[in-house]
């Protein structure tokens, strides 16, 4: 391969990096045509950017990233494939899918600005709750007081409409 091809993917990589705040580091070895590109057909439907690189040109685009990623050197060993996506938890639950199998497995991943190294971080990494599912914790919390608050109205309502109702049919 040219340097300047090299240089291109570097950059692309390092782009890459840059778009996504999250990226998880995947072991495909063993792993046939078929089941290839059933994994690539799942990662399109999650909206996660799946890409086989070459594990110097990878090491090369940490490098040159502002962010180090020194933790995750060592998992650049065999085939490698980098699952980019915009939600942190996505890639972890995809490959729980796959982890019967145990192809693929995960190396490591860059979460939520903290590192993971090993595929025994992946329940954690699954655990991670996204932007969207802390938000909509916070609503259902925040709204839990105002529910009970406009029940306790519309019960103690009723009731005193229905005293007020049995106090005037009341006979003298």
């Amino acid at each position: 391969m040219k340097k300047e091809v090299k240089d291109t993917i570097i950059s692309e990589l390092g782009a890459k990096l840059k778009e996504y705040p999250h990226f998880y580091l995947v072991d495909v070895t063993g792993m046939n045509a078929e089941a290839t590109s059933k994994l690539r057909r799942n990662c399109f439907k999650s909206d996660i950017k799946m890409v086989v690189v070459k594990n110097k040109l990878l090491h090369k685009a940490f490098e040159a990233s502002d962010v180090d990623y020194e933790p995750l050197y060592p998992t650049l060993k065999g085939n490698t494939a980098v699952m980019f996506t915009q939600v942190a938890n996505t890639p972890a639950k995809l490959l729980k899918e796959y982890t019967k199998e145990g192809i693929p497995a995960l190396k490591g991943a860059y979460a939520e600005e903290g590192i993971y190294v090993g595929a025994d971080q992946l329940d954690t990494l699954a655990a991670i709750k996204s932007k969207n599912e802390v938000i909509a914790d916070i609503v259902s919390l925040l709204q839990s007081p105002a529910k009970n608050v406009v029940s306790a109205l519309q019960s103690g309502a009723n009731t005193i409409h229905g005293v007020l109702k049995t106090l005037g049919e009341r006979p003298e």
